[in-house]
C-alpha cells in the first residue's frame, strides 16, 4: 500500500515539474535580454519584450479579434455538435460506427495533406482570405473533438431521462433545458475548453485560409518563435498561457455558478 502512494506520489511530481519547468523558463525568457551559453543564469534581466508586445501598434486589435473567432468557433461547434452527438449517441441505426469513425478523420489525416484541396474550394466558394472562411475551416479541426466528447456523453445518459419528462408533461425546450442540459454540462464544458484552445492555436488553416489578410494572435506569435527570439516568442508565449488559462478559469467559474443556480431553481408547475 505506501509502495503504491509512493508511486502516485512521484509520478504526480514529475507531471507537476513537466509543467513548471517549461512555464519557467518562459518566464525567465521573458525577462531576459541575454543567455548565453554555458552560463547557468541570465547575464541580465529587462522588461524590453513585455514592452514591445503590448507597444504594439495593433496587439489589442489581433488579440481581441483572435478572441472572437475563437469564441464565434466554439459557440457554433458546440451548436452543431449537441444534436449530431445526440442522434448518434442516443438512437441505433445501421452504418452508426461507420459514421463515429468517419467524424474522426480530420483528426486522423494530416491537415496538410488535404490543405491545398480545402484551399481551392474555399476560393471558389468565395470564402478564402476573410473571417467567414477562416471560421468554417477551423470547425473542420474542432467538431471530430466536440462530436466525439459529446457522443460519450449520450450514450451514457441515453433518452431515458427525457422520456421521463415528457411523460410528466414537459415539452421539448424543457426536457432540453432541465433535463439534458444539466447532464451534459461537464462534457459541454470539457468540449468548449478544448475547441476554444485549439482555435486560438490554430496557425497553418489560419494562415493558408486567410491568405495574411486575416490575423491572429497565434500567426503573431509563431514568426518569433520559429526566427529564434527567444525573448519576444517567450513574452508572445506566456501571454498565450495567460489568456488560454484566464478563458479556462472563466468557464469554470459559469460550470460552479450554473450548478448553484440549478440546484436551486427548477421550472414552476402551471
Amino acid at each position: 500500500m505506501k509502495k503504491n502512494k509512493f508511486i502516485c506520489e512521484f509520478i504526480i511530481k514529475i507531471i507537476i515539474l513537466s509543467l513548471i519547468i517549461p512555464v519557467g523558463t518562459l518566464i525567465i525568457w521573458s525577462f531576459t535580454a541575454r543567455w548565453p551559453w554555458p552560463h547557468m543564469k541570465p547575464s541580465g534581466f529587462n522588461i524590453g519584450s513585455i514592452e514591445y508586445v503590448f507597444k504594439s501598434n495593433n496587439f489589442f486589435e489581433v488579440l481581441f479579434h483572435s478572441l472572437g473567432i475563437s469564441f464565434i468557433v466554439t459557440i457554433l461547434t458546440n451548436l452543431i455538435s449537441i444534436p449530431g452527438a445526440k442522434a448518434i449517441g442516443v438512437y441505433d441505426f445501421k452504418g452508426k460506427e461507420l459514421i463515429k469513425t468517419l467524424i474522426i478523420v480530420p483528426i486522423i489525416v494530416p491537415i496538410v495533406a488535404v490543405s491545398m484541396g480545402i484551399h481551392v474550394t474555399f476560393i471558389k466558394a468565395g470564402l478564402a482570405n476573410n473571417t467567414l472562411g477562416v471560421i468554417i475551416v477551423q470547425l473542420v479541426v474542432t467538431l471530430p473533438y466536440s462530436m466525439k466528447i459529446l457522443i460519450s456523453a449520450f450514450e451514457n445518459i441515453k433518452d431515458k431521462f427525457e422520456m421521463q419528462g415528457q411523460v410528466l408533461g414537459a415539452n421539448r425546450f424543457q426536457q432540453f433545458r432541465y433535463i439534458t442540459l444539466p447532464l451534459i454540462m461537464p462534457s459541454l464544458i470539457s468540449s468548449s475548453s478544448l475547441v476554444f484552445v485549439i482555435s486560438f492555436s490554430q496557425y497553418f488553416l489560419t494562415l493558408l485560409i486567410g491568405g495574411g489578410r486575416v490575423i491572429t494572435y497565434s500567426m503573431v506569435m509563431f514568426p518569433f518563435i520559429q526566427s529564434g527570439d527567444r525573448s519576444l516568442g517567450s513574452a508572445y508565449g506566456i501571454i498565450f498561457i495567460i489568456i488560454t488559462l484566464a478563458v479556462l478559469f472563466l468557464l469554470d467559474i459559469m460550470t460552479k455558478t450554473y450548478y448553484r443556480m440549478e440546484k436551486y431553481t427548477c421550472p414552476k408547475s402551471k
